[in-house]
């Protein structure tokens, strides 16, 4: 059955997101963790290797260019995810919301023409001033890595408040995330949405490529003397983690 799409933006306004027993299931539950993982935008951690990554720009990196093949890829079993909780309902209905663009994909790719595939990348519901990370995905070394480290520097400049990651993991906790009680998230949650009213997006998830676009000079947050300029580049995604750290 379809997921109702105002009652999951609902749902997830007030704290709660869907999972499904496994790929095949036909039905959802919603969930509330007591201990919830966020990702503090000024705290990624960002390794002597990561940075490396980033200004070798090893990975092209793009953004809702191919959203429904992300969300597939994440669907898919792995060897340390034999299941998934992403059944075809939830799938089709991020799919909905991307089209109404308040679900956004973020893309690493690797090669070069005929050689050039999807290796990592990542998907989640923007809503206010808050991402509500879902799922990600790696086929290369560093790729998911990749992944958020350009979702949280495209977080920053498009004023965003909260990064939502779900479930604590190993992967998450190495990149700065940290837990926080129920409590605790849902006053933060209540902060990133208050400047927005039902779907309205305060955070601007394309801001990023609009700097891309036009070339211009971004003055990093906090600073009144340092800028970096276009085009966007690892180059200028270490530098933007770094400054707001």
């Amino acid at each position: 059955m379809a997921i109702d799409l105002p009652i999951l933006l609902r749902a997830y306004a007030v704290g709660l997101f869907p999972m499904a027993d496994d790929r095949k299931a036909r039905s959802v539950f919603w969930v509330e963790p007591e201990q919830r993982a966020i990702l503090p935008l000024n705290g990624f951690h960002l390794s002597k290797s990561l940075r490396k990554t980033l200004r070798s720009d090893r990975f092209e990196v793009t953004a809702d260019q191919a959203f429904e093949q992300v969300i597939a890829l994440c669907a898919q079993s792995a060897d340390d995810r034999p299941t998934t909780w992403i059944n075809h309902d939830i799938e089709e209905a991020f799919v909905r919301l991307h089209q109404r663009r308040l679900a956004h994909s973020i893309e690493v790719w690797q090669g070069k023409g005929s050689e050039r595939r999807l290796v990592g990348g990542l998907y989640g519901l923007a809503l206010g001033r808050a991402f509500f990370g879902e799922s990600m995905f790696s086929r290369a070394t560093d790729a998911s890595k990749v992944g958020m480290a350009w979702l949280v520097a495209r977080l920053i400049v498009g004023g965003y408040s909260l990064l939502d990651c779900q479930f604590m993991t190993s992967h998450l906790a190495s990149l700065g995330a940290v837990e926080v009680s129920a409590e605790a998230y849902s006053s933060m949650l209540g902060d990133a949405l208050a400047d927005g009213e039902g779907e309205a997006l305060s955070g601007e998830f394309s801001a990023l490529d609009s700097l891309d676009a036009a070339g211009a000079a971004l003055r990093l947050p906090g600073s009144d003397a340092r800028t970096v300029s276009g085009p966007v580049s690892g180059q200028l995604i270490a530098q933007l983690i770094t400054h707001t750290s």
